[in-house]
């Protein structure tokens, strides 16, 4: 396996430490859904389903509360985001927490950032775990998580102890 904090490189495995998953399933009181994840993070993320890249995530149906840490390469991350923007939208996801790299000059950053409820823009970097091993290793930019749901003051409630969370203002612009 190559060097996980090669993060540019194209590596998707990066699995979010068990707090975090914590954090989520206390806003949102429980986690029905991991579109994008793998049997190894399912073990800890522990919800009612979930997808793994054989079963194209991206082609399934997204219902409840959704955790969320696509893969972060293009066009995958602007598709799983486009997917649970569209889902919330509906009404079939009710609320979501995803995580990602703070990429704030992409155009897909933007497009979430004027959907989203709330933000929390992690202290530090996150230090990931990586398939098979007991190792750890931080990616080449901070992170961030976004919350979209009915309970955005509690999102910021729990996630302020991992960095400067925001409400997000609603913005009309296209």
């Amino acid at each position: 396996m190559a060097d996980p904090r090669v993060i540019n490189g194209g590596g998707n495995e990066w699995y979010t430490p068990p707090q975090y998953i914590e954090a989520a399933r206390e806003v949102m009181g429980g986690i029905d859904l991991d579109p994008a994840s793998n049997d190894i993070a399912a073990q800890w993320i522990n919800a009612t389903s979930y997808y793994t890249i054989t079963d194209n995530g991206l082609a399934k149906s997204w219902e409840g509360r959704v955790w969320m840490n696509p893969p972060y390469s293009q066009p995958l991350i602007s598709q799983f985001f486009e997917k649970l923007l569209s889902e919330f939208e509906k009404g079939t996801v009710s609320e979501a927490i995803a995580l990602t790299n703070n990429n704030t000059d992409t155009a897909w950053f933007h497009q979430v950032m004027r959907d989203v409820q709330a933000v929390c823009f992690t202290r530090g970097r996150i230090k990931f775990l990586f398939e098979g091993t007991n190792k750890k290793a931080s990616p080449t930019q901070g992170q961030v998580f976004y919350y979209l749901g009915p309970a955005p003051q509690r999102f910021v409630e729990v996630f302020s102890q991992f960095g400067t969370c925001l409400l997000a203002s609603p913005n009309p612009l296209p």
